[in-house]
């Protein structure tokens, strides 16, 4: 029978077999022949020439396969880094995206029989981050091109730059804070004095003579209704104001216990309150989200408003000033530290929490105090202890 013309029906159909994808087992890797069919395959290796190749491969069988190994390793490789860079996918997408080429090498060539086994391989080896689902494997490529190492430096470079103009700006404004401080002079406070009257001993007297008992003389008379409205007025004001003055004086009574009680306390609380060894909050926006919320522990105090601060989470180490943290709650039962006020500096224990008057109650254990019993401590006079 006669070879099929070249527009012939016959000819185009070949033609459009030859592009697509066979079957792998008709596949000859030592050949690079695909054959249509089981009759095709069983002649070509009846034929001279795949005879002629089994013998050069059976000289040396390790070196051929380790060349097509090596291959499919390279474009498999080559195909996940180009078309999904650095992204998590599944090892069956990869996969088919490589054997859609008609000239890929074949897995029945090379030293892994699934590509199951491949995907681990991978991982053992250092080329991909793989992880096993109930959907199956996931490879991620790691990418080591020194190019792409460069750039994650300059970025990190970058970032280490935005961080230290974050730094001095804010210990530029710490130095305006405390030249503020400096150059402003103590205010002073309002004194309070209890109202009196200049003179208690003023009254209202209205003399009728001796006359009174008998009948009204002729004053008495021409004073009138008036004068008797005006002294029982002045007697009712004298009585309301008297009556007025002792409440008050009870009153400042109490209000000056108040306020040498308030004294007390603004007298012992300092305006700095960081200390070393003590668990804090980062509550400013300036350093991102990545630092904004979390917790970190205070390593060292650097002029009294200066907590250098090492991250609990990520371990780094920044420079803050106390405006920019807070004190911890821990939860009760744990241990604390007493940071401003009248017993600042010891060590207590958590025993319960106020809610509504954002207070604590405290029990000291270290000291003189030991085992007493402080209740109404406001929650930025105490921290949790690291």
């Amino acid at each position: 029978m006669g070879k099929a013309d070249f527009l012939s029906p016959k000819a185009i159909s070949n033609r459009i077999k030859a592009k697509g994808l066979q079957k792998l087992r008709w596949y000859c890797q030592m050949c690079q022949k695909q054959c249509r069919d089981e009759n095709g395959f069983k002649c070509h290796c009846m034929s001279e020439s795949h005879q002629r190749q089994l013998l050069l491969a059976s000289e040396n069988p390790n070196q051929f396969m380790d060349y097509f190994s090596e291959e499919f390793k390279n474009d498999f490789l080559e195909l996940l880094r180009r078309r999904f860079g650095t992204k998590r996918v599944h090892n069956n997408i990869v996969y088919n995206e490589y054997i859609s080429n008609r000239e890929h090498i074949h897995m029945n060539a090379t030293q892994w029989e699934t590509l199951t086994d491949f995907t681990k391989w991978l991982g053992r080896e250092g080329f991909c981050k793989v992880d096993e689902t109930p959907k199956g494997w996931y490879i991620q490529y790691i990418d080591r091109d020194p190019e792409t190492i460069r750039r994650q430096e300059e970025l990190e470079k970058k970032k280490k730059q935005d961080l230290d103009d974050v730094e001095r700006t804010a210990k530029f404004i710490e130095e305006q804070v405390r030249r503020g401080r400096e150059g402003r002079e103590p205010e002073e406070e309002p004194v309070f004095t209890e109202l009196k009257r200049e003179n208690e001993e003023e009254k209202v007297a209205f003399n009728l003579g001796s006359s009174s008992s008998v009948g009204p003389s002729k004053a008495s008379i021409t004073a009138g209704p008036s004068a008797l409205k005006v002294a029982a007025s002045a007697k009712r004001k004298d009585h309301v104001h008297s009556a007025s003055s002792k409440e008050k004086k009870k009153k400042s009574a109490l209000d000056e216990i108040m306020e040498l009680e308030e004294q007390k306390k603004k007298s012992v609380k300092s305006d700095n309150w960081i200390r070393s060894d003590i668990v804090v909050k980062v509550i400013t926006k300036k350093l991102g989200e990545k630092y904004y919320k979390k917790k970190a522990v205070i390593r060292e105090v650097r002029d009294k408003y200066t907590a250098v601060v090492k991250m609990i989470d990520s371990g780094d180490k920044l420079k803050l000033d106390q405006s920019h943290l807070e004190t911890v709650i821990p939860a009760p039962g744990k241990k604390v530290v007493i940071v401003n006020g009248h017993y600042r500096g010891m060590e207590a224990v958590l025993e319960g929490i106020d809610e509504k008057k954002f207070s604590a109650t405290l029990t000291v254990d270290s000291g003189a105090m030991n085992g007493q019993t402080l209740e109404g401590v406001p929650y930025e006079d105490f921290s949790k202890l690291a």
